[in-house]
């Protein structure tokens, strides 16, 4: 089965649940909304056809200028040696994403950082929490609009263009 042909058969299958259709980019992918991501996953996972049996990687996009999140999730299929990838959109400020750490249970710890650094919830995950910065942090340090604490619990911040703060330290 081709790439072309994957996607094909998503938007047969689930129609205007896929927004967009790019088999032929240089990341084939299908685009979906929150709402119709369980359905989309499950299809993708269970299909003999498709058997996307191995969750790669779930990357975050912070598109500011459409005031969307985006979680990226890279499918492989075991059975067919095939990469193909869907993007999930939410909008920013109510960005929630139903969990598919059932279905693919590498998805446990991706969501978790997805979370963590980009603030996107995972609906029903098992372990939503924290996994790489400390549970009082404040905000989501890869979304594009963060600005990073010049302190925290009195431990100074880095800038990479502010090096008169550093000015006080010895060298």
């Amino acid at each position: 089965m081709t790439l072309t042909d994957i996607a094909n058969q998503l938007s047969k299958r689930f129609g205007d649940a896929i927004t967009e259709s790019l088999p032929e980019d240089k990341h084939p992918r299908v685009h979906t909304t929150a709402s119709h991501w369980r359905e989309v996953a499950a299809f993708l996972a269970h299909d003999p056809d498709l058997a996307f049996d191995w969750l790669g990687c779930v990357t975050a996009v912070d598109y500011v200028g459409e005031d969307q999140l985006c979680a990226v999730y890279d499918l492989y299929s075991t059975k067919h040696k095939t990469w193909f990838a869907v993007k999930v959109y939410v909008d920013r400020a109510d960005a929630h994403i139903p969990s598919v750490m059932d279905i693919w249970p590498a998805a446990n710890w991706h969501e978790r950082e997805a979370y963590d650094l980009m603030g996107i919830v995972f609906d029903d995950h098992a372990d939503l929490r924290r996994i790489l910065l400390p549970e009082d942090w404040q905000g989501y340090p890869l979304r594009k609009d963060y600005v990073f604490p010049h302190a925290y619990h009195g431990i100074p911040g880095t800038y990479e263009t502010d090096w008169k703060q550093w000015a006080k330290y010895p060298k």
